[in-house]
């Protein structure tokens, strides 16, 4: 079985020989028979316990097992305690998300600090079986079907090539205990539900079901870079870009869940928005870290910042007009009689657009030049006192034009970061 691994790392993960892992070690089967089947092989292992604080006694228990197993066997150990449920409130989310968040978080950390090669975790067959069921249950695209990586950027996963029950044979050679995790003996989230009962019913049905989901979830990861190739030729032909899709493509429900693939949509979402060419121009959709908008003949996405940052301005004096782009425009500098400041576009704010007498609504104006709801929101103006002077990278007012009786024209610049 250790060769078995061996073989396994070379063919997927590819880890040169004493590469630096942190193996995250909760004290349970597949992560005890995961470090000690690393140090065999002859990595250098460093262990990381994570102490949630959610199972009582349970808890210190399993850290007090682990710190044992570690001084027996030679093995670096660091343990880190979190207070997981006041996490939780804080961040809004359930109590598992978390503690992953919590985890891998403090992984990288432990990562970067120790210059590790990587990051093993103990997923193996059996959890391989469970992932795939839980994601078609969630109505995956091609990604979720095939399941968990062996390597995923810095997260390696050494023992999908093995059983639970090789797993605990080969515990049971060695004579090493293990602590069990009273939570997954009850049939409370999801994914307990399949593995105490969805999947011993497939076994009834088929002995060999998980080696068949497993190989299934195989195929699908080899194929997908082919996949991939053609969503990538699919949407060169037909306009699709990295910020917008085409009306005219959401017959292609494919093509748009690739689009919007890890912006944070969720499937209910996903399907309003192929929808979209039904919904009013403007009708926008929000995930925490993406906003789509339905404009008039593509949907646009953007990514939400945490601030808007500021546009800055370079002034100066210029014996004239040179070139006129939307990040530059020219004022008889006599004019203004306040210091320029910029601010975001408030409600109800008007100006007189450059080459016309009426004021106008900036709000209508933006609308006139096709401007979506999202980019109204990051509309930025330049003030001259209690007058706008400049619609940032649109136009200019007409009240603070350069004329022929202009004798100092100031030149404004939209300075890029």
């Amino acid at each position: 079985m250790i060769e078995k691994v061996r073989t396994y790392i070379e063919r997927e993960i590819g880890l040169e020989p004493q590469s630096n892992i942190l193996v995250a070690l909760s004290g349970g089967a597949d992560s005890v028979a995961l470090t000690l089947i690393l140090k065999e092989l002859g990595y250098n292992v460093h262990a990381l316990h994570c102490n949630f604080h959610l199972r009582a006694e349970e808890s210190n228990r399993d850290e007090a097992f682990v710190e044992a197993f570690c001084q027996k066997h030679q093995i670096s150990l660091s343990v880190c305690h979190f207070q997981t449920e006041t996490e939780a409130r804080n961040q809004g989310v359930s109590i598992e998300m978390a503690a992953r968040n919590l985890r891998y978080e403090w992984f990288r950390k432990e990562k970067n600090n120790r210059n590790a090669d990587c990051i093993a975790v103990a997923h193996h067959r059996d959890d391989q079986a469970e992932t795939l069921l839980l994601n078609i249950l969630r109505g995956t695209g091609l990604r979720g079907l095939a399941g968990m990586h062996p390597c995923n950027n810095d997260i390696i996963r050494p023992l999908l090539c093995l059983s639970r029950n090789e797993i605990l044979s080969y515990l049971k050679e060695c004579n090493q205990d293990y602590v069990t995790d009273s939570t997954n003996l009850m049939s409370i989230a999801q994914r307990n539900h399949i593995r105490l009962n969805i999947i011993p019913l497939l076994q009834s049905l088929n002995p060999a079901a998980v080696e068949h989901l497993c190989t299934a979830a195989e195929n699908v990861r080899q194929s997908l870079p082919y996949y991939f190739k053609g969503v990538d030729v699919a949407a060169n032909e037909i306009g699709i870009t990295k910020d917008s899709f085409p009306l005219s493509a959401l017959s292609s429900r494919v093509l748009l869940h690739e689009w919007i693939e890890g912006k944070g949509f969720n499937a209910a979402q996903e399907d309003e928005i192929s929808q979209s060419a039904q919904k009013a121009v403007g009708k926008l959709w929000q995930s925490q870290s993406h906003c789509v908008v339905r404009n008039r003949e593509a949907l646009q996405l953007y990514p939400l910042e945490n601030t808007r940052p500021v546009p800055q301005l370079h002034q100066e004096i210029v014996p004239s007009i040179q070139e006129r782009t939307a990040d530059v425009a020219y004022f008889d500098a006599d004019l203004l009689n306040a210091p320029i400041q910029v601010r975001p576009v408030r409600k109800g704010d008007v100006f007189v657009p450059f080459g016309m007498k009426g004021r106008k609504l900036i709000s209508d104006y933006l609308t006139d030049c096709k401007v979506d709801r999202w980019q109204k929101k990051k509309q930025y103006v330049a003030t001259c006192g209690d007058d706008i002077i400049w619609l940032i990278g649109h136009r200019s007012d007409n009240r603070f034009r350069v004329t022929d009786s202009t004798v100092h024209i100031l030149k404004l610049s939209l300075i890029m970061t």
